[in-house]
């Protein structure tokens, strides 16, 4: 991704840091969103909340507007609970906002409610595994541990449903197998979205941004000594 594009029309936390980095003023607002997402996962149907952040403001004189999924959360085993879901959209973000202040980019460090999230849900207790992010696995590898990853990359078809009216989405999923400390866990991320009915005019730049973020996340898994196997989504 060149200069121009990330500047003009940024689609990544790094092109609002690539931008302040230029010298250019940068503005940051996030909002959040949950909404009831209807997926197609390998011929197998199911329901499950996906957590957005719209990220606007400006970049010198220009308006920018942008989502990022961070996390999906189902009362099922087909992706994490709500619970879950919540913790791990807040680590995300909150690990965004460090990078966006250390750039010297000033934001509102708010956070997705986990008591909002529940009341879509069933009031059930369950057990659950510790809610570990891919940059737990990270930070495993650089204390010596062997960590493996296996990397399985999926189109992802929806339906967002929200007050007024529905929208189809086709969610660029990356699904996560990791080996470490003899045991294997399962866990998916979306790294990018695009309209279902404006595949050819958005899936390029949704491409492009699932794998700038794959690219990054490959950099960090060699610096800690992570074998994968290195996967990008395809126009």
């Amino acid at each position: 991704m060149n200069d121009t594009y990330s500047i003009e029309h940024p689609h990544r936390i790094s092109d609002l840091i690539a931008a302040k980095a230029q010298g250019l003023e940068v503005t940051c607002h996030p909002e959040f969103d949950v909404v009831p997402v209807n997926f197609l996962h390998r011929d197998n149907p199911f329901q499950a909340y996906i957590f957005l952040c719209t990220f606007t403001g400006e970049i010198g004189d220009k308006e920018y507007s942008f989502r990022k999924c961070y996390a999906r959360g189902c009362p099922h085993n087909l992706c994490p609970h709500v619970s879950q879901a919540v913790m791990i959209a807040n680590r995300y973000l909150q690990r965004d906002y460090r990078e966006l202040k250390k750039a010297g980019i000033e934001v509102e460090e708010k956070l997705f409610s986990l008591e909002e999230m529940l009341v879509k849900f069933d009031q059930h207790k369950e057990e659950q595994d510790p809610t570990l992010t891919i940059e737990d696995y990270i930070n495993i590898a650089k204390e010596g541990n062997k960590v493996h990853v296996n990397i399985d990359l999926e189109l992802v078809p929806a339906v967002e449903h929200f007050a007024n009216h529905q929208n189809s989405q086709t969610f660029l999923t990356v699904d996560f197998t990791v080996e470490c400390l003899g045991k294997r866990h399962n866990f998916q991320r979306c790294f990018s979205c695009y309209q279902t009915d404006k595949e050819n005019e958005q899936k390029p730049d949704a491409v492009r941004v699932a794998n700038g973020r794959l690219e990054e996340l490959y950099e960090a898994f060699d610096r800690a000594g992570i074998s994968y196997n290195k996967e990008f989504f395809l126009n």
